[in-house]
């Protein structure tokens, strides 16, 4: 394709855009790429978890603000744009039974109110490539699924006219994909060769977690190890979400690289042809694309043209 590439990240909480695909975000960027991430909620319910600043009084008072503030830094870092879908984080509902979700939250939204905003998000930005959380949220925290939900909802609704009235013209996003960048294989890699060079690995523990944990398919694999350290300065942006002496910082960088150099992905959905596995979440929209079945080209929005285009 001739025109700049555009990319849509959408996220739960501020934080997960530089803990979950960063690197692959912030590669695309520096190969000139549009890379725009999209928070559904401000993250207003989550804990403070560096321990430095658990009991700071202004962090306390102040949580939902500073997180936007977080966040901006984190934008910067990565060199994306970013926009607020302005719902109110849910919280992560905890005990047995856990107590119900409190009111209003974005988990408890109906799916056309939540999807709505990312829809006229979708036909403003117009992405050649979504990248979200798959149908369980990569963890089961309600925010992720809900964010996985409308997701799914703004790729197939914003390419059909009728759906969605008044928030733009149709866009057909080429293609969909979920992220898998926590996979149990690339844990298991890290830990050993965190062990084979005599280093505590922290991953343990998460090993034993996930002994029954059924992997998702891979189909992408996006080398981007050039740009962990730009993930590593935005996920410590995110100062009141990140112990910067935790296990995110535990495995040296020359051990990611060399071990496992690339992030995951799983193709969802394609308007495209593209042939799997992949390298690229571009792969068959870098170069004019035909569709073998009914020999005509493919537009920017992924879709044959209209035979009267092909006639001009």
């Amino acid at each position: 394709m001739s025109e700049r590439l555009r990319l849509m990240a959408v996220h739960a909480h501020p934080d997960d855009e530089s803990s979950k695909g960063a690197a692959t975000m912030a590669r695309y960027v520096a190969e000139g790429a549009d890379v725009l991430v999209v928070t559904c909620t401000g993250g207003e319910r989550g804990s403070i978890l560096n321990p430095r600043l658990a009991h700071d009084e202004t962090v306390l008072a102040n949580l939902a603000s500073i997180r936007r503030q977080e966040m901006d830094t984190a934008r910067q870092i990565l060199g994306v744009g970013q926009a607020w879908l302005g719902f109110v984080d849910s919280g992560l509902p905890e005990g047995d039974p856990a107590p119900p979700l409190p009111v209003g939250c974005f988990a408890l939204q109906p799916l056309e109110v939540a999807a709505e905003p990312l829809v006229r998000l979708v036909r403003q930005f117009r992405p050649h490539v979504i990248t979200t959380y798959d149908e369980n949220g990569g963890y089961p925290h309600p925010d992720h699924i809900k964010c996985h939900e409308i997701s799914v909802e703004a790729y197939h609704a914003a390419a059909q006219a009728d759906r969605y009235p008044g928030t733009g013209e149709p866009w057909a996003t080429p293609k969909l994909y979920y992220l898998q960048t926590m996979s149990r294989p690339r844990t298991v890699a890290l830990h050993e060769a965190m062990l084979a060079a005599g280093l505590e690995s922290p991953f343990e523990p998460w090993l034993a977690r996930w002994a029954e944990r059924e992997e998702r398919s891979i189909t992408t694999r996006v080398p981007c190890a050039d740009w962990y350290s730009v993930r590593d300065r935005a996920l410590l942006a995110h100062a009141t979400q990140v112990d910067p002496d935790g296990f995110w910082f535990a495995c040296p960088l020359e051990i990611q690289r060399e071990v496992w150099p690339t992030e995951e992905f799983e193709l969802a959905a394609a308007r495209v042809p593209t042939e799997l596995p992949e390298d690229d979440l571009f792969a068959g929209l870098r170069r004019p694309i035909h569709d073998a079945r009914l020999r005509r080209p493919i537009d920017d929005a992924g879709l044959p043209r209209p035979i009267e285009e092909e006639r001009q």
